[in-house]
């Protein structure tokens, strides 16, 4: 999990760096600081399970398993890239992994897992479908809909909530009357769990129970992580709306550093092997920016190709 987490948070710092260089069109939303909630529960998915992700989503994909040449590939609009280079940062899909696609429209990813969910329980197979969404998103009629229908159906679904505290520039506080947004899931009959979210391990184990769960055939959950937004809401966002404080604490929870501090302490890990790893996976995305970097634009003539499949 420390080498996952490593992964995002290396493939980040990349995104920033070709970002800035003007090499990559769109917006830029990382997701630095919040790589425990992917990392935590996807360490308890098999690939043949479903998840969808947000505007925020290359933690989600990476952590799933998306490999980091063909994302970034993907992210500058490369033909190498997940998606031939037409989704660009927020639209990253890979079937091959269950991963059904990052998504621009806030709690849109909600349907589609239950979708997922459904074609799973109707198929007679254990998968799980899981949808990542945001504190903003659980205000939205695609949150309250999906969550209902999950319930009554009995679907193998998981919500997980990344509650950050801020829909862009509005703090939570400003748009949503409950702290725990975890006692909602007792509104459509199934069970909410609040965890800290920077917490590596309270993550992997709330989402280890959740996950079982499902599969069980028992229905969904709805899975709240507190988790702070390290960075602003895109990059370039001078955040001159949030107090300094606020963003202080938020660096100070640092997941991977949470980690290490307690696998160090527990000598479970020494410095050494901690330097080993990171320079592994520094090389590996250095490997991958060469990869995207050298790989073609599309063609403008093969526009609208994949828009349509032939369905049997």
């Amino acid at each position: 999990m420390l080498r996952s987490m490593l992964r995002i948070r290396r493939f980040e710092e990349k995104a920033i760096e070709v970002f800035s260089e003007g090499l990559m069109g769109g917006v830029l939303h990382t997701y630095i600081g919040e790589e425990a909630v992917a990392v935590g529960v996807c360490s308890n998915l098999r690939v043949d399970d479903y998840v969808a992700g947000t505007h925020r989503g290359h933690g989600h994909c990476l952590a799933k398993g998306a490999p980091s040449d063909r994302m970034l590939a993907e992210l500058m609009g490369r033909k190498t890239g997940l998606n031939k280079g037409k989704g660009g940062s927020m639209h990253t899909i890979d079937f091959s992994k269950g991963i059904l696609g990052s998504n621009g429209i806030v709690g849109s990813g909600i349907p589609i897992v239950v979708g997922a969910a459904l074609s799973a329980k109707m198929r007679g197979t254990d998968q799980v479908a899981v949808a990542f969404f945001g504190d903003g998103a659980t205000n939205r009629g695609s949150f309250h809909e999906g969550l209902n229908l999950a319930a009554l159906w009995d679907l193998p679904a998981i919500f997980v909530c990344e509650d950050n505290k801020w829909a862009i520039s509005v703090p939570k506080r400003r748009s949503t009357k409950l702290e725990d947004l975890s006692v909602r899931a007792s509104s459509y009959g199934m069970p909410g769990v609040s965890v800290d979210g920077s917490d590596i391990l309270a993550v992997h184990q709330a989402a280890a129970a959740v996950v079982a769960r499902a599969r069980r055939g028992e229905g969904p959950t709805l899975l709240v992580c507190d988790t702070p937004r390290a960075r602003g809401h895109e990059e370039g966002d001078p955040q001159d709306y949030r107090p300094k404080d606020d963003l202080e604490a938020a660096k100070r929870r640092d997941p991977i550093e949470g980690l290490k501090t307690y696998m160090l302490g527990a000598g479970m890990l020494t410095g050494d092997e901690f330097e080993a790893v990171d320079k592994a996976i520094v090389q590996e995305i250095m490997e991958a920016e060469r990869f995207a970097r050298q790989s073609p634009f599309p063609r403008p003539e093969e526009a609208l190709d994949d828009l349509f499949a032939e369905v049997h």
